[in-house]
């Protein structure tokens, strides 16, 4: 197994805090090196008050594309039921276009239900979610392949999850980079399954990138120098930190560039 150079990315939740607070967070992240920032496609806050501040993803990108220069960008991850399909590639082709090049498109099924029936989007079931996924991932693709003028480059696509029978199946057919969350025996295996659809459909799995979250979501926290030398036994290269509003903590999201540099030289 060829290693990947080890990267950070920082998830930027955009809840409990103004847009100033979040502009200046993203600055001063990209200002501390990190990689990536991401941000979420959610409507309300996951956690804290409920009902507290919160702003858009996609705008949100296109802003981020403006008012940072080095740090790719991306949603962990756009909610594939919120957009059609084609609009969703024409809004990557143009930050893909304003950023010059750094945008990762990342993409899900979505599972939050309180966006979908405030928003008035159809919540259906955690299948019928795949379903459409599955449908909307070529449509996608033949929509950038269309657009006039094509995106700078072939944008990524991460697409986050780790069900094993359809999204880890989904993710060897169409995703460069594959995020999931869990220890790293949970991540083990399923990037043995992922091997197995790789190899089913006859794609090398080390043309995926693999992400692995490591703060401040739904895997445990875990301090650079213990968790960091596992995850990368089993191909990770991208190590993601969460942080959310009102007061962005970069204290884990420090540590974890500072061991980034430590493994590199």
């Amino acid at each position: 197994m060829t290693l990947r150079p080890p990267r950070i990315g920082l998830q930027l939740q955009p809840q409990h805090a103004s847009y100033s607070t979040i502009r200046r967070a993203a600055a001063e992240a990209e200002e501390l090196g990190v990689d990536v920032i991401f941000n979420w496609d959610h409507f309300f806050p996951l956690d804290g008050p409920p009902d507290g501040s919160h702003f858009e993803c996609w705008t949100m990108l296109g802003a981020w594309a403006e008012s940072t220069s080095r740090v790719e960008l991306g949603a962990l991850v756009t909610c594939n039921g919120y957009r059609n399909p084609e609009l969703l590639a024409d809004m990557a082709r143009t930050v893909d276009h304003i950023s010059d090049g750094r945008l990762i498109l990342g993409i899900g099924s979505g599972w939050f239900e309180k966006d979908f029936q405030e928003y008035g989007y159809e919540f259906g079931t955690a299948g019928s979610r795949l379903d459409e996924l599955t449908k909307s991932l070529p449509r996608i693709e033949s929509r950038l392949a269309a657009v006039n003028p094509p995106p700078t480059r072939k944008i990524p696509v991460l697409i986050g999850g780790g069900g094993e029978r359809r999204t880890l199946r989904l993710v060897a057919r169409h995703a460069d980079i594959w995020h999931s969350f869990g220890d790293p025996a949970t991540m083990a295996h399923k990037a043995a399954i992922l091997r197995r659809h790789c190899a089913e459909i006859g794609r090398d799995p080390e043309e995926i990138e693999i992400s692995a979250s490591v703060g401040g979501g739904p895997s445990p926290a875990g301090e650079p120098d213990e968790l960091g030398p596992r995850l990368r036994e089993l191909g990770v290269s991208m190590f993601t930190v969460g942080v959310s509003g009102p007061d962005y903590d970069f204290g884990p999201l420090s540590r974890w560039i500072h061991w980034r540099d430590r493994q590199s030289g």
